[in-house]
């Protein structure tokens, strides 16, 4: 046996998941029954995403309730695999009562609910184990779950204090003294400290074995001082930290902290006499400064502590009112920076206690006056950057003109430049000395933009740190600085270029994605914005799936050394990783570029509209990292993290909620899912519930909820957005609700699907006989009367258009013009979203929806007309950015910054190109793709023209299968009739006469001279939509001009017949697509996926079958014809799908299953079929 299944083992370990099955396929044709290898094929199965198969084999599997080690192991991976969490639990659970005495399986069993935070039954096993195997670690497992479960949320809160004695009984029981280990004795003391039971606790830590465990374990270490504290000795921990700092030469800074700490006891422990506290606080001030005096003396320039020390005691005395000589903070500040001025932490040091008015900043100014710009070392160097950071910080609002922050900003370059002499020599890969001169340069540029709202400043500040970072390659403060400005300058892929280069790695991801990501949907929204912002979304959040593979792994392990104190640690980290706000927010964002970039369908709205109902019940943390971002501005402004927000607004917990209501609405309006479906279709566990008592009110009220503290973090145009789509929710959700098909009809579809993949019915699931219907079915009461959309819905667009137009005459900065060109377009894919279910015929016929269908058809008319407008405005401004001109402005710009030496003319252009190129690129991406999809282009004939069909008035043309909107036509000119209004043109292009309705302002009549161009008998080009007026129909043109030249009738012609054939066919066939390009690729609705978007229209119609197979048999043809139809995979088609496809087409007969069988064996005779994972799945030869 081993030698048979070595080879999966071996195919499982390398990847080789199809290899894998196959091989697990041979072993069960004669060992049909065989777990380990069912539970091998259902491993590869999973790894090879082929769930629904690997679903079965799980079942089977655990049906048998396994009990064998190698069984168990692999479903272990399985059910890891699917989410299958409490199913891993049952299943050793199963084992473990199968063979009690196995204390593996009982260890296997706990450590199962440890991975799902399971610490009630834990704790039981734990226990059993105990009394059974009299091992003191699982005593102390015991222990440990009960603790956990006690700060579990969902444990009662009177149940706690009994799990806590509970956990210090059991302790107190155990044969072995818990000093023995000093994870096991923190343990102790944590329990003791959470039931109150601090001389219990106080008197552990003091005993000579316990002082020995403190001293050689920090973590126990850190514990002793909350226990000091906790019983008021803070004056003893101080008497006791001054001896370890004078006798052990202890420098640790808490023990710095606890002498503090005595020293103020009185005043911090809320005296009952503040008087009386003061005078015993003030006694005590002199010896605290004397003593930490005595340190600074024998430390010297070695040891920065002491000198820290008496800097946090003088701030400490002037907060309570004891400061008696105005002057020692200033002498102990100069002393400070006399000591360290020379080395990089000088500035973060003395921030704390800078803050100063009057004579001392008079004092304290001229002291750092005085430093000159010396740069014969490194300490030298940081002597002068320390001295020009602290008197920047001190900078009064009056000094911070325009030209006093220019004159600065070019002195902090100077300095930087001569700076860079001493580390002329250095490696590549090491950090330049003067690199904070240009921070602080490019810090002060911002300042006067912020001021001024002068883009050249901005210009300045992103050429300097360009040059900055061409030098000093490795420094993550650039690359920050440099994303936030080019984020401002509209610049993403630059922005993009510089994150990258930071080379963030796995919870970095969390802390600093927000540089980027925040709102990047800015830029990627458009089907042409950039995209590399999407695939940036998934990298950052592969660091939340290692989370939940991997964390829970971490604590068992703890689990299993006995790291008890690592135990919350992990826990807690697991816990912020999973609902971590950032997660969610890049989640959103690639939900709104997701829309925009794939075809709006089913799946795609189901899948999100879930996910983001789960996002929706967290409780979330903030773990973004705002203060990694050097702030060097005064402080008498906003912070430099501030200054530079995008869009001045940074979206948090409030943003958050309010896009998750506005898309889940949306979504739950497109989806046909609901919550007995969803529960009936989703696999593996849900989410842990959340304990918020918001999450217990009904959704549907949630979503309707609007609080002010939510608003307030959008921006303008958000919020505007906000109320058009609640506006457009609520004017389309009775439509909805009538027109949705009922639960039993969709689980009955979803049985089907099932089916067809896997050849086995869905498990779990009783579909009424009555279930298999469409949906359209007509309903025994009245639909909801249509009513008007609201201003809100109607005139959202034109606003946009006028707000577009202020931004763009105001010479707003690119990113607030892209921020409302963004939310213009995401309107319209809520729009689009929202109707889809409405773009059926048989729908608005059936539900008497036609006015419906008309008020639809008007906004989306609206909509197309105002994304064209925008789109044709961004791709000339686009035009403009790479100008020589504009690559000029951007120099001069520059002037103040510009040096003979290195950072000269020729530098500063090479970033200005960079610039107006990245800027180029992303409007100039948005507005075509904005272009491309808003309304689709179609090369016509005038007779596909004729042979539209329309579902009723209402409705979308159609040409074949596919929808169209606007067209494109080439004719010859029969007849021009000039009219008050318009001109009427009878084309004819060899199909077929038509004619063309041109309408005219005679107020204002731009396109008079391209009109004159048109006469009869010359070839002109028509763009245009098809209109029905009086049973005629005619094309009402925007735009006709005359051909130039007849190369252009016989490419119209190519044109259109290669468009029609596409969307008949599918796209040609690549080299690498095998045998499926032979039929049209389409997306479960017909549609080439070659030219879907999200704004597709959706075909109906069904594939053709390719000359290469018609010379076949009708029921041979008819077999690849339904496998061809299938969407492609490696597994190919199960053969009891084709058996009811071919009884469902060709009859009973053909059906049969001998018939079949012969069909497909010549088949695979003539090599146009194979077989795949076994011998029921079948694909056709490439």
């Amino acid at each position: 046996m081993d030698r048979q299944i070595r080879p999966i083992y071996e195919a499982l370990d390398t990847g080789s998941n199809k290899s894998a099955i196959l091989a697990c396929n041979k072993v069960l044709k004669k060992q049909p029954n065989n777990l380990l290898v069912k539970a091998l094929k259902a491993l590869a199965l999973v790894r090879s995403q082929k769930v629904e198969e690997a679903l079965l084999l799980c079942d089977e599997v655990l049906a048998s309730k396994p009990a064998d080690d190698a069984t168990l192991a692999a479903m272990m991976h399985v059910l890891r695999g699917l989410g299958r969490h409490m199913d891993m639990v049952t299943m050793y659970e199963d084992a473990y009562k199968q063979q009690p005495g196995n204390e593996e399986l009982g260890t296997q069993t706990f450590f199962a609910n440890v991975r799902i935070g399971n610490w009630k039954a834990a704790q039981q096993i734990a226990t059993k184990m105990h009394k059974q195997f009299q091992d003191d670690h699982y005593l102390y497992w015991s222990v440990m779950s009960a603790m956990l479960q006690a700060h579990d949320p969902s444990t009662p809160e009177a149940l706690r204090t009994v799990l806590l004695k509970l956990a210090h009984r059991l302790i107190s029981s155990s044969a072995t003294p818990s000093f023995y280990n000093a994870d096991r004795f923190h343990l102790h003391l944590t329990v003791l400290k959470q039931l109150g039971l601090y001389d219990e606790a106080f008197e552990m830590v003091e005993s000579e074995t316990g002082k020995i465990v403190c001293s050689s374990n920090l973590a126990c270490d850190e514990l002793r001082r909350e226990i000091w504290k906790l019983k008021g000795l803070m004056k003893e921990a101080g008497e006791r930290a001054k001896k370890r700092i004078l006798e052990v030469k202890d420098r640790n800074w808490l023990e710095f902290l606890a002498v503090l700490d005595g020293t103020f006891a009185d005043l911090t422990s809320e005296p009952s006499d503040v008087e009386t506290a003061k005078a015993s606080v003030s006694e005590r001030i002199p010896k605290a400064r004397e003593f930490f005096g005595k340190v600074v003396e024998a430390d010297g320039v070695k040891d920065r502590s002491g000198h820290l020390a008496l800097l946090e005691l003088e701030k400490r005395v002037r907060q309570h009112g004891l400061a008696t000589d105005p002057a020692s903070l200033n002498s102990l500040l100069e002393g400070y920076f006399q000591s360290f001025g020379g080395k990089a932490c000088c500035y973060e040091d003395l921030r704390p206690y800078v803050e100063l008015e009057g004579e001392e900043l008079a004092r304290w100014t001229a002291v750092l006056e005085k430093q000159t710009p010396t740069f014969a070392s490194v300490s030298d160097i940081w002597r002068y950057i320390n001295a020009q950071k602290l008197l920047r910080y001190n900078l009064s609002a009056a000094s911070l003109t325009p030209d006093a922050e220019t004159k600065r900003a070019v002195q902090y370059l100077d300095a930087y430049l001569e700076g860079l002499k001493l580390g002329k020599d250095l490696p590549s890969y090491d950090l330049q000395p003067a690199d904070d001169l240009a921070i602080l340069s490019a810090q002060a540029f911002v300042n006067i933009w912020k001021q001024t709202g002068e883009e050249a400043f901005l210009y300045n500040a992103a050429a300097l740190l360009e040059y900055a970072i061409a030098r000093s390659k490795t420094s993550y403060q650039i690359r920050l600085h440099l994303i936030r400005i080019y984020r401002l300058l509209g610049a993403p892929s630059l922005a993009l270029e510089h994150y990258r280069s930071i080379n963030v790695k796995q919870v970095q991801n969390d802390t600093l994605s927000h540089f980027v990501l925040t709102r990047a949907s800015t830029f990627s929204l458009s089907s042409m914005g950039d995209l590399t912002y999407t695939s940036e979304c998934l990298e950052s959040s592969r660091i939340y799936l290692s989370n939940s593979e991997e964390t829970a792994e971490f604590i068992v392990r703890a689990f299993g050394s006995e790291k008890y104190s690592q135990i919350p640690n992990f826990i807690e980290f697991e816990d912020r990783l999973d609902n971590s706000l950032q997660r969610d927010l890049v989640k959103m964002e690639h939900v709104r570029m997701r829309i925009a970039h794939e075809p709006i369908n089913p799946e795609l709205v189901d899948m999100e509209l879930i996910e983001l109902k789960f996002i929706f019940d967290r409780v979330h943390h903030d773990n973004r990292d705002f203060d990694i971002l050097a702030n060097y501005q005064p402080r008498s402004v906003a912070p430099f993290n501030q200054q530079t927000q995008f869009l001045e607004k940074t979206p948090g917990l409030g943003w958050l909620w309010v896009f998750l209501k506005i898309y889940i609405k949306a979504f739950q309006l497109a989806s046909d899912l609901d919550d007995t479906v969803e529960d009936k279709l989703l696999i593996g566990d849900r989410p842990k519930p959340s304990y918020d008592p918001e999450t217990k009110i009904p959704l549907n009220e949630r979503l309707a909820m609007r609080k002010p503290e939510e608003i307030n973090e959008l921006t303008p145009d958000e919020s505007l957005f906000y109320d058009y789509a609640s506006a457009l929710s609520q004017w389309l959700t009775p439509y909805h609700d009538y027109t949705r098909p009922p639960p039993a009809a969709v689980l009955a579809e979803a049985a089907k699907i099932t089916e067809q993949k896997t050849g086995h019915p869905l498990k779990g699931l009783e579909i009424p006989t009555d279930a298999a219907i469409n949906g359209h079915a007509k309903k025994d009461e009245e639909p909801p009367a249509v009513i008007e959309p609201s201003s809100q819905i109607a005139q959202y667009f034109d606003y946009m258009l006028k707000r577009f137009k202020e931004v763009q005459q105001a010479k707003g900065l690119p990113h607030e013009l892209l921020h409302v060109v963004a939310l213009t377009q995401e309107a319209f894919l809520l729009f689009v979203i929202e109707t889809t279910r409405f773009k059926s015929p048989s729908i608005i016929k059936v539900n008497k929806l036609g006015a419906l269908a008309h008020h639809i058809k008007e906004i989306r008319s609206k909509a197309s007309s105002v994304l064209s407008e925008i789109s044709g405005a961004l791709i000339s401004y686009a035009e403009r950015e790479t100008t020589a001109e504009r690559r000029n402005e951007v120099v001069q710009a520059c002037k103040p910054i510009i040096h003979e030496s290195g950072l000269d003319h020729d530098f500063v252009l090479s970033v200005a190109k960079k610039i107006t190129e990245a800027r180029k690129q992303i409007t100039d991406g948005v507005g075509k793709g904005i272009r491309g999809t808003s309304h689709s282009l179609r090369p016509v004939t005038l007779k596909q023209l004729v042979e539209a069909t329309q579902a009723h008035s209402d409705a979308e043309w159609v040409i074949g299968d596919v929808e169209v909107g606007q067209v494109t036509a080439v004719a010859q000119v029969l007849s021009v009739q000039p009219q008050t209004t318009n001109y009427i043109y009878l084309l004819n292009d060899g199909t077929a006469n038509m004619e063309a309705r041109q309408w005219v302002d005679p107020n204002v009549d731009d396109d008079s001279a391209s009109r004159e161009e048109v006469r009869e008998g010359t070839y002109v080009r028509v763009l245009g939509s098809l209109k029905v007026f009086g049973n005629k129909r005619y094309i009402t043109t925007t735009h006709i001009k005359q051909c130039k030249g007849i190369h252009e009738v016989f490419f119209h012609i190519l044109e259109a017949a290669t468009v029609t054939l596409i969307y008949e066919r599918g796209a040609p066939p690549r080299p690498s697509d095998g045998a499926h390009a032979l039929l049209k690729r389409a997306n479960g609705n017909g549609t080439p996926a070659g030219l879907q978007s999200a704004y597709t229209a959706q075909p109906t119609g069904s594939a053709a079958i390719s000359a290469q197979f018609s010379h076949l048999p009708p029921l041979q043809k008819d077999i690849i014809t339904f496998i061809l139809s299938q969407p492609k995979s490696d597994e190919g088609v199960h053969v009891a799908a084709i058996a009811r496809h071919i009884a469902t087409t060709s009859g009973s007969q053909a059906g049969d299953a001998n018939v079949i069988s012969q069909a497909l064996d010549a088949l695979m005779d003539q090599g146009h079929v194979y077989s795949t994972i076994d011998e029921s799945h079948f694909n056709v030869s490439e």
